[in-house]
């Protein structure tokens, strides 16, 4: 659709005519030579002589030629602009955070995948955890990874691809052998503290116990709470084993109650994905539609026009001149 951004500037077009009208010729007087002989030299030359002044008049097609350039340029600045039919996005409230345990202990080779194979523990959750976010059209997703320390993989982004393969580059124990559940938590918070959306979600994934957070991870999850945060907890570990290789399902199920999230129990792959859909359920999409109106600057073509114009008018007195015969 065809619109004037500054339509009230249309009212310069009649400026021309009231000029024209209200201000009158330049006139001046000069001092002139008076010639006795003036009447021979005329009869000398074939010339009649008048009295006045000549004034040369204008080609019609110059009067037309500025009509036109000076309305084109009005045109011009008025913004004429060109609007295009309505585009609408629709785009998550959620925002999304993956905490991943890449702890020395995620190296055991005990992770059943549902066609059967038993594959290392990362290589396991990497498969189920890649597809679950190629299923998160519309939200922001983030990724965190941990181990001795927990650092920031992703930032949230709708750039979901590069999440994926952020992902698959993870190995075992580049944050470090040790898990530290509380300062993944902890980070997650901080990421949330620039986040508008209305939910917060982080979902945690570890197979082990905090054995080394700076932060205890009961008083991170009390902190998340009061930033509005949601954490949901999956343990994949074993809970009988010893020392770090034994997943805390007590502590895991108090960060995700004390959040208001829910803590999940995954011992195959199979049981993993389930889980990621119930967490669909618990946490729904919503979403946001934004509208707008692509809109394309026209003045250009009116002003270009008129610059065109405007060299013809200059250049046509010209050809007019090579026109006229030569007096002998």
């Amino acid at each position: 659709m065809f619109e004037l951004g500054w339509p009230w500037l249309l009212v310069l077009l009649p400026l021309p005519i009231l000029v024209w009208w209200l201000c009158p010729p330049y006139r001046q007087q000069v001092a002139a030579v008076r010639v006795p002989f003036f009447a021979l030299v005329a009869q000398a030359l074939g010339e009649t002589p008048s009295e006045g002044a000549a004034v040369a008049r204008k080609h019609p097609l110059q009067w037309i030629l500025a009509s036109v350039i000076w309305i084109l340029l009005v045109l011009a600045l008025a913004r004429p602009q060109w609007f295009g039919p309505p585009v609408t996005k629709t785009v998550s409230a959620r925002d999304l955070m993956l905490a991943v345990d890449i702890s020395g202990s995620m190296d055991q080779a005990d992770f059943k995948a549902p066609d059967g194979r038993v594959l290392r523990r990362l290589d396991g959750v990497k498969g189920v955890v890649d597809d679950f976010i190629a299923h998160r059209q519309g939200d922001r997703l983030g990724l965190i990874l941990f181990g001795t320390r927990a650092y920031v993989q992703a930032p949230f982004t709708r750039d979901l691809a590069v999440v994926r393969s952020l992902l698959a580059e993870a190995e075992v124990a580049m944050a470090g052998e040790q898990t530290a559940i509380g300062d993944a938590i902890g980070l997650t918070i901080t990421l949330f503290a620039a986040s508008k959306a209305e939910q917060r979600v982080l979902i945690l994934l570890t197979d082990g116990n905090d054995t080394a957070s700076r932060v205890p991870p009961a008083k991170a999850a009390e902190i998340a709470r009061r930033h509005g945060v949601i954490v949901h907890t999956i343990g994949i570990g074993d809970p009988a084993a010893r020392g770090e290789n034994r997943v805390d399902l007590d502590s895991l199920r108090q960060i995700a109650t004390g959040t208001g999230g829910r803590m999940f129990d995954a011992a195959d792959g199979a049981q993993l994905g389930a889980i990621y859909a119930e967490i669909d359920k618990l946490t729904p999409v919503k979403l946001q539609s934004l509208s707008w109106r692509p809109k394309l600057e026209l003045f250009h073509w009116p002003l270009g026009a008129a610059t065109g114009l405007a060299l013809i008018a200059l250049v046509l007195p010209l050809f007019r001149r090579r026109a006229e015969p030569a007096h002998v």
